[in-house]
C-alpha cells in the first residue's frame, strides 16, 4: 500500500489562490463598482462602448463568454434598457447590439469605479509588481484559452 500523501498548502497552489484574488475581486466589485452590474455585465457594456453595433457572437468573443451565457446577458441588459438589438440592414440574420443613452451612461459611471475597485485590489503591489502581476495573468490566460 503506498505511503499516504501530507496534506497540502493550499498556498503553494496557483488555483487556489486565483480563487480567492476572484472572490477578493467580487468582494471590491460590489463595494467599489455596482451591486447590480456584474463584471462580466460591465465587460459587455465597456465592449460596446469601444465598438458599437457589435453582433451577439462577436461581444461573446471580445468579453470571452459562451454563446448561452452571452444570449442571456443580452436579454437582461436589453431588459433593463442598457442595450437594444436590431436587425442588420445587410444580413437579416445578424442582430447588431447598441448601448442606450442610458446604458451609455452607465458605462461611462462605471468606468471610474472600476479604478477604484482595481486601486484597492492590488494597492499592496507597487508599479512594478502590478505589471507583472498583469503580464503573468494574460500570459496564464492565453495558454489556457480554449481557441
Amino acid at each position: 500500500m503506498p505511503e499516504p500523501h501530507p496534506p497540502e498548502d493550499l498556498m503553494q497552489h496557483p488555483g487556489h489562490l486565483l480563487r480567492r484574488a476572484v472572490q477578493a475581486m467580487n468582494l471590491l466589485w460590489e463595494e467599489e463598482v455596482s451591486h447590480t452590474i456584474t463584471s462580466p455585465q460591465f465587460a459587455a457594456l465597456n465592449a460596446l462602448y469601444g465598438e458599437p453595433n457589435l453582433d451577439q457572437r462577436t461581444l461573446g468573443q471580445r468579453v470571452s463568454l459562451d454563446r448561452s451565457t452571452m444570449a442571456e446577458m443580452v436579454s437582461r441588459l436589453s431588459a433593463r434598457g442598457l442595450i437594444r438589438t436590431e436587425r442588420d440592414t445587410r444580413d437579416g440574420r445578424r442582430k447588431t447590439i447598441k448601448l442606450t443613452t442610458k446604458g451609455l451612461q452607465t458605462v461611462q459611471q462605471l468606468i471610474p469605479r472600476t479604478y477604484a475597485m482595481t486601486a484597492r485590489l492590488v494597492g499592496p503591489l507597487n508599479a512594478g509588481q502590478r505589471d507583472e502581476l498583469l503580464r503573468l495573468l494574460t500570459e496564464v490566460v492565453r495558454a489556457n484559452e480554449r481557441r
